[in-house]
This record gives structure tokens, sequence and C-alpha cells, in this order.
């Protein structure tokens, strides 16, 4: 019994293997394991094997049974696959076009950030940019912040868990562009015209605020540089960069490291100077700048005597979501990696 059962084992996977068809391996498929099939019928003599050899005989069975329904099931499927190649073919027609393959853009803070610094190049500042994990000293001591200044709390500065240096202090994220005042100072002499565009962090997250976002710092210093300059800066970026129906104001204000200090308010393109959610008046604030304060410009070893400049600190993400004809209620959907969104722009 054991010799014939391997015997038709060995005959139906030559026949199952070397079939050519559906129709044929299904006959094949009959004649083996059908009602009336020959391993079918050998089966049902086990009956006739003395009793203490058929439990070895039974399960030598069914693991040809097994076996042989495996070997149909495995060569049906590459018969089908053989078929569905061979219709693909068929209709495959090569003069069609091709599929082009989905093309990616920049992100729309990528895009805002190559339109800031081109409107910039135009009036001769040059693109900088300086560490995001940045020394006290520079975010905050060389620009006239005091020790106890609120913006060196730690619910405003995400503060680095590293040894302070004696000189440069504690290590932080850097909180503002600004911290890059005294660097480009340190690193040439006037005159100097930088643009300084970077990552900036701070504990705020709200509709016009996240913990992460992009500043851009410019900065001028040279013989003679006034506070008309500056307004100059100011209303040839606002027209560019916004659209010349756009409206500007300056601000009195007052901040540690300028001296005058404005801020610059730009009528809000959500809803045109009429108030809504955002804006809450109809203006929106667009940054801060003024002349920069004698201690800052020495601090940086430039002879405030003798040199005089101007500097200003604005959120990309903010005047992104002024710019005219994008209406942008909320900050944070910037980082929200919704496709439908970004795939508008």
């Amino acid at each position: 019994m054991e010799h014939e059962l391997l015997k038709i084992k060995n005959d139906a996977s030559s026949l199952i293997i070397a079939a050519e068809d559906e129709q044929e391996l299904n006959q094949i498929k009959l004649d083996f394991l059908g009602k009336s099939g020959k391993l079918t019928q050998l089966v049902k003599e086990i009956k006739n094997v003395p009793e203490e050899r058929r439990p070895e005989i039974g399960r030598l069975a069914n693991e040809i049974l097994a076996s042989v329904e495996d070997l149909v099931e495995t060569k049906l499927n590459e018969l089908r696959g053989r078929k569905r190649a061979a219709v693909k073919k068929q209709i495959l027609d090569i003069t069609l076009p091709g599929k082009k393959p989905q093309a990616g853009h920049l992100h729309l803070i990528t895009q805002a950030i190559e339109e800031i610094s081109e409107i910039f190049e135009h009036i001769g500042f040059t693109r900088v940019r300086y560490p995001e994990v940045e020394w006290d000293w520079y975010a905050f001591g060389s620009l006239n912040f005091s020790e106890n200044h609120p913006a060196r709390d730690d619910w405003e500065t995400f503060f680095i868990d590293a040894e302070p240096d004696p000189r440069m202090g504690p290590m932080i994220l850097t909180p503002h562009t600004s911290s890059g005042q005294v660097r480009e100072m340190e690193r040439r002499k006037p005159p100097i015209k930088m643009l300084n565009i970077a990552k900036c962090y701070r504990r705020q997250s709200d509709i016009s605020h996240t913990q992460m976002f992009h500043q851009f710092e410019g900065m001028a210093i040279g013989d003679g540089v006034s506070i008309a300059d500056l307004k100059g800066t100011f209303d040839f970026f606002v027209h560019s960069y916004f659209g010349k129906n756009r409206k500007s104001r300056l601000r009195p204000f007052h901040f540690q490291f300028t001296e005058p200090s404005v801020e610059i308010d730009v009528s809000c393109g959500v809803c045109n100077g009429r108030g809504c959610r955002l804006c809450k008046g109809g203006w929106l604030e667009l940054g801060g700048g003024g002349m920069i304060h004698p201690e800052v410009l020495r601090n940086g070893g430039v002879d405030p005597k003798k040199y005089s400049g101007f500097a200003f600190g604005w959120g990309v993400e903010r005047v992104l979501m002024m710019k005219e004809g994008l209406e942008l209620d909320d900050l944070r959907i910037l980082y929200s990696n919704r496709l439908d969104f970004l795939e508008q722009f």
C-alpha cells in the first residue's frame, strides 16, 4: 500500500507540473482526486491494511492528498498569472503617452522665503544665516536684555540642558533672528546690509503663533544711516510683497536693542481692514524695527560715534498670512501636512 501511494503521488505531480492550461489541470485533478480518482480509490483500501499499520498508512495518505491538492492550487495560480500577463501584453499600446510621476513642489513657507530673499537682494541685502542653537549672550545679553527680562523666562524660551559658558551664559534655542546682529558685526565691518532668515523657537501656540517658526532679520549699518532709510526699506518691502493696494503704518514702540523703536502694521488681507478673527481690528502687526542701540553697536565692535544703523525682525509665516489673495485665518495649518491645503500652492 505504501509503495502504491507514493507511485500515485509521483505520477500526479509529474502530470500537474506539465499541465499547459486550466482545462488540462482540472482533468488531472479529477483523475486523481475525484470520487473515482486513483488516489481516492486507493485511500478507500486502507481498511484492508493490517490493523497495526493502518495509522501509519493513514497519515501517509493524508500527507499525499494535501501535497497533491497544494500542487494543483499552485499550478492553477501560475496558469492564471500567465493568462493575465498575456492579456495585458495584448492590450499594450506603445503609442500611448507615458504616465508622468506625480511631481511635488516647494512648501509654501519655502516659497515665501525665496520671494522675500529676492526682494531684499534688489536693494543690496546679502543673505546670511546663524545658529539655531545659540548662546544667551548673542540672543539676549548683547542686545541689552536685562537679567530678569521676561523673555529669559523658562515659559518663553527653550533652554538646552548643557553646561553654561562662563562668558556666553546658558545655551538656548534661538528665540529670534536678532541673535545674528552682533554675530554679523563681529564677522565683518561696516558698511553692512544683511538679511538673516532662520528658524526660531518660543513657547507659544495659537492661531497666530507656533512653537517653531521662521523669521527674517534685516540690518543695515553705515555712515549716516537714518530712520528715513528704515522707512524706505519698509515701504519697498510692503509694496513689493503685498501689493500697492495694501496699507501700512508705523507705531512708536520700545525694544531693548533699538532706539528709537517702531512697530509696523499692515492692513489685514483676510478682511481688508474691516476686522476679523485673525486681526481683531483691521490691522496685523508685521514686525518690529528701529535704529540700532549704541550699546548693541559697541557689543558688536562698531563705533556708534562713527556709524549708525537700523534693524528689523519679522515672521515669515506672519507676512505670508497677510499676503494679498492668501486667506489664512490660522497659522498652524502651514504645518498640518494636509495635502488638500498644500496642493493648492
